[in-house]
């Protein structure tokens, strides 16, 4: 028997049951998909919107009068309202509709590229850079709509495969605003070229959302589940661990061209020949780090992640202190490849975290995964924020390193720090003692729901 096809009114569909196999294979499924890659093309644009900054900077010259530090102070100030308003994109969903939203955001994304393209060239003030470069920050929000919009589409047995790819699409579009700038420096074309490229794929992304995208009225917010994720240690603890992952994914994506360009003494074309490798395997190589997790446990892959993370930090070091280019370059696009694997690693961890938190709890079946599914969810929003203020820090400490010494050394020492307290964390918490066990009674229901989960 063939389920009923989703009520329409308008653009929203008010009956929607991914859950149902019926509904879910006879229209449900062609839906979802059909808003899954519109959504992925609005992210996709958002994310190179957000990092715009990070290949604009290596546009300008000495004949704009910024110093090493004033970039790293402006890509920073970027990076932290992209953290920033993260939180309110992710309820917006709720409040205008997934399909609404969509072109709401992708339609805002018009307003930071052409205040660029107005006003870049030089003899602009440094504060002017500065105020455009904070309007560039809303399109870091456009990832955690588009991934709450999407999770409300699809069936709890294809989430993780939904919101990876929603996820990765979103991610590469750092490496495609790299490239895309490399295109245009190597045709001697200036930063207006490329923010000319990206004003009609803003058009295009928002009018497709129009058309082809829908509303759920079932989506509902929940602001008691916000409060207490935020409320729950485990967000926090979780949000320092994102930190050192999509934090160092993000923060490096902004950082690296300058990096080449100031201690190395690379051009602007010789950095970007460079700089969009280690964001694109970076972004490609997390739903392995989701996969892995899955396999072998969240836990397990982000404490060996970094373990790894910290080796390659120790060996850029010493790259950095014998000014060894080659193999600078080529241990950070490991770090960034590390870095995308421990943002599928970690972020798989936070669903398994509140499911055994359900089920130490002693609720059972449906409940449990009622109850894991709320908090997890919100919690989501709260730790992709935060971990994004890692690009934060990234930054200002490299702005702070060149400022004290010179070069970057000082920074990724302070890196290496810190991923040696994340190894802790993990370890400490959700390895050491596990957060709950199943009792040895626990029902064939219980272990199903569990197994739903990714193994914390």
């Amino acid at each position: 028997m063939t389920a009923p096809a989703p009520t329409r009114r308008g653009r929203w569909i008010e009956r929607w049951d991914p859950e149902d196999e019926g509904f879910w294979n006879a229209t449900g499924e062609r839906i979802a998909r059909r808003n899954l890659w519109f959504s992925v093309l609005s992210e996709h644009i958002g994310f190179s919107v957000w990092t715009l900054w990070s290949v604009l900077v290596l546009f300008m010259g000495p004949e704009y009068g910024l110093t090493p530090a004033d970039k790293f102070l402006l890509t920073s100030v970027v990076t932290l309202v992209g953290a920033v308003v993260r939180v309110p994109y992710t309820f917006a969903v709720a409040v205008f509709g997934g399909r609404n939203w969509t072109v709401i955001s992708a339609s805002l994304l018009l307003v930071p590229t052409v205040a660029a393209f107005t006003v870049m060239e030089p003899g602009t003030s440094f504060s002017t850079f500065l105020l455009v470069g904070l309007l560039a920050g809303i399109g870091g929000g456009n990832f955690a709509s588009s991934m709450t919009n999407i999770n409300a589409f699809f069936p709890l047995r294809k989430k993780g495969w939904a919101l990876g790819l929603n996820a990765g699409g979103g991610n590469i579009g750092v490496p495609v605003i790299q490239l895309a700038a490399l295109a245009v420096i190597g045709a001697s074309g200036g930063p207006r070229v490329l923010l000319g490229v990206y004003i009609p794929l803003i058009v295009v992304a928002a009018v497709c959302a129009a058309l082809f995208m829908d509303n759920l009225t079932s989506v509902k917010n929940d602001t008691g589940a916000a409060k207490d994720a935020a409320r729950d240690g485990h967000t926090w603890i979780m949000a320092v661990l994102y930190i050192g992952t999509f934090g160092s994914f993000i923060g490096y994506s902004f950082a690296f061209g300058q990096v080449l360009t100031i201690q190395f003494g690379r051009t602007p074309l010789q950095a970007a020949y460079l700089t969009f490798i280690g964001p694109l395997l970076g972004s490609l190589i997390r739903p392995l780090g989701g996969w892995l997790a899955d396999r072998y446990g969240g836990a397990r892959i982000t404490l060996w992640n970094y373990v790894g993370m910290a080796a390659a930090t120790a060996v850029l070091i010493v790259a950095g202190m014998q000014k060894s280019l080659p193999l600078f370059v080529s241990v950070f696009v490991v770090l960034f490849v590390l870095s995308g694997l421990g943002n599928g690693s970690t972020f798989k961890m936070i669903p398994g975290i509140f499911q055994a938190k359900a089920l130490a709890r002693g609720l059972k079946g449906e409940a449990a995964v009622a109850h894991g599914r709320r908090l997890s969810g919100a919690s989501m929003g709260l730790i992709g924020a935060v971990g994004a203020l890692g690009g934060v820090g990234i930054n200002l400490a490299f702005r702070q390193s060149f400022l004290a010494y010179g070069s970057g050394t000082g920074a990724f020492v302070a890196f290496l720090a810190y991923y040696g307290l994340c190894f802790v964390v993990t370890w400490a918490v959700y390895l050491r003692r596990p957060i709950g066990r199943v009792p040895a009674t626990a029902s064939a229901s219980e272990e199903k729901a569990q197994l739903s989960y990714a193994e914390v």
